[in-house]
């Protein structure tokens, strides 16, 4: 995958931190203004309906006084009125109180001199009997002004009131009231900006001080290293759940998509076995069973700034370091083999050559016949019903291991095996047979028997797979968790692989194939372990199978020693 480097990009162009800064400021100001804007429209509108409830208070109430309608029938109806409205006006705190008759003669003003004139602006809507509330320009200028008319006891209109307030005195007492709230915006905007600010610092601390750019190089980079290496990688959060999991991962782990696993926990996605261990974050090196597969996992715990944030785990697949022990145990065993029958065949030699010496032609023809081959590599022959040549060769090469320790090895003669064009089918078997043996070799002590019996003639269709061995058995309360892994009689050797895995792998072939596997004693005297094996119809006769050598099948061979 292609990557692209980004040295020194971003440096010419706005940093991140004040791209942010001018944003938030931007926000934050626009905010304080349109709600500065806000609250000035609602507290002059609140200023004008406490002057609009004052005027009509007002109003009312003095077109209501006896004392000012009583007033309308005397001489002089001013010197009645006059001092009583502009003792209301200066109480309550308007511009001015003025009574007028029904034809808009005034009998009160705020200037003594407009006493008698008519009223500046209409006065039909209250001598209608109606209110008036609005706007107008009179003799004292722009107001704010009630109009409320005057009933007599007859209940007619007899005249009108009218109470205002300057427009100026409504701005003058607006601005006033406008120094605390311009400071309060004042405060928020300046709160505003420093939190902004902070907020700023507080995101480039999290992306460690990296900018755009920075970042898409370094994630361009990232799922380069990720999908490139053979390796599997897996990370978990410190809450349990799969954060990363790249290509190698997911092929090892047999999952379809790894984008959909994560966020999930880690034991939703993962055999038991290997969720432990990578939630454990455990800093070492094991072996781990996850299917069918030993994979070879190296856990650690993830820190950022001294703080823990999860585990990784990164993952190997043991299979082609199995192969190689194989095929370099497979050559040991036939140097060591070779060996042995080098040097057995020279005893033999010394035999002869001593029964000539002595001329005793005839016991050393009788001693060449009975030692036959004499060699120690031994084969299978037609006779031991194994056609298959790559379980013919496991059995071979387990053979010649179990008489290295000292133990004897049977093929029950009456075995039948017939040879498959299933690849997949051998690999099976010889994974089950050899870990089966295995199983039995390190259960046995020097001298120790086992009995191997491989039959594909007692039910149709169906390989039943029988180990016995005289070693120490299985006692019945372990025999159903035997298959588990890390379930072993043995404590781990230094050095060595971890035990109690090689049943589990039986177990799970096993299952998969459809198959069953038991484990019960043995009439030898220790365990006895019988699979049945499903089998495809590949089958095919002796003569149709494939030759290749035995050592070559035996160290191709994906088995690995079970432990008990």
């Amino acid at each position: 995958m292609p990557v692209r480097h980004t040295g020194g990009v971003g440096r010419s162009r706005m940093t991140l931190g004040m791209q942010l800064l001018l944003l938030q400021v931007a926000i934050v100001l626009t905010t304080v203004v349109g709600t500065g804007v806000t609250a000035m429209l609602i507290q002059e509108q609140q200023l004008r309906e406490g002057y609009q409830d004052r005027m009509i208070a007002v109003a009312q109430s003095v077109a209501g006084l006896p004392v000012i309608r009583g007033a309308f029938d005397d001489p002089d109806p001013s010197a009645t009125i006059q001092p009583v409205a502009e003792v209301i006006r200066n109480a309550s705190d308007v511009t001015y109180v003025v009574v007028a008759n029904e034809d808009g003669i005034r009998y009160s003003h705020p200037n003594p001199d407009r006493i008698g004139e008519r009223v500046s602006t209409d006065p039909t809507i209250p001598l209608s009997g109606e209110v008036y509330v609005g706007t107008q320009t009179g003799t004292l200028g722009e107001s704010w002004r009630v109009k409320v008319p005057i009933f007599d006891d007859d209940g007619d209109v007899m005249g009108q009131v009218s109470v205002g307030i300057l427009e100026s005195e409504l701005r003058a007492d607006f601005l006033g009231g406008l120094g605390g709230l311009l400071g309060a915006l004042a405060v928020a905007a300046l709160v505003g900006v420093v939190g902004s600010a902070w907020i700023g610092r507080v995101i480039r601390r999290r992306i460690y001080g990296l900018e755009p750019d920075e970042i898409r190089a370094m994630l361009e980079t990232r799922e380069a290293m990720l999908h490139g290496i053979r390796e599997g990688i897996v990370a978990v959060d410190d809450r349990g759940r799969v954060v990363l999991m790249n290509d190698a991962a997911a092929r090892l782990l047999d999952v379809e998509d790894p984008e959909r696993v994560l966020g999930m926990p880690v034991e939703e996605v993962l055999d038991g076995d290997l969720a432990r261990f990578i939630a454990s974050g455990e800093d070492r090196e094991a072996p781990v069973l996850s299917g069918e597969r030993v994979l070879l996992v190296h856990g650690d715990r993830v820190a950022v700034d001294g703080r823990e944030v999860g585990s990784i785990a990164i993952l190997r697949d043991r299979t082609e370091l199995e192969t190689t022990l194989r095929e370099l145990e497979g050559a040991q065993s036939l140097a060591e083999g070779l060996r042995a029958q080098s040097h057995e065949f020279s005893n033999k030699l010394h035999v002869v050559s001593g029964l000539l010496e002595l001329g005793h032609v005839d016991a050393a023809i009788a001693f060449i016949q009975r030692v036959g081959s004499g060699g120690a590599l031994s084969t299978l022959g037609d006779h031991d019903g194994i056609a298959d040549v790559e379980t013919a060769a496991l059995v071979l090469a387990k053979r010649s291991r179990a008489g290295e320790l000292g133990l004897a090895f049977d093929l029950d003669p009456r075995s039948h095996l017939d040879a498959t064009t299933d690849a997949r089918e051998r690999i099976d078997l010889v994974t089950v047979v050899g870990n089966l043996v295995d199983n039995a070799i390190e259960a046995c002590v020097l001298g120790g028997r086992i009995e191997l019996s491989i039959r594909d003639d007692l039910e149709p269709g169906m390989v039943v797979v029988r180990v016995d061995d005289d070693g120490p058995g299985i006692p019945p309360e372990r025999r159903a968790a035997i298959f588990e892994p890390d379930v072993s009689g043995k404590a781990p050797a230094p050095g060595k692989a971890r035990r109690g895995i090689g049943l589990t792998i039986v177990q799970r072939v096993t299952a998969r194939l459809g198959g069953d596997v038991a484990v019960d004693a043995s009439p030898a005297g220790g365990a006895r372990f019988v699979v049945r094996l499903p089998r495809n119809s590949g089958a095919t006769s002796a003569a149709a199978a494939p030759t290749r050598s035995s050592e070559t099948d035996a160290a191709a061979t994906p088995a690995s020693g079970g432990r008990r």
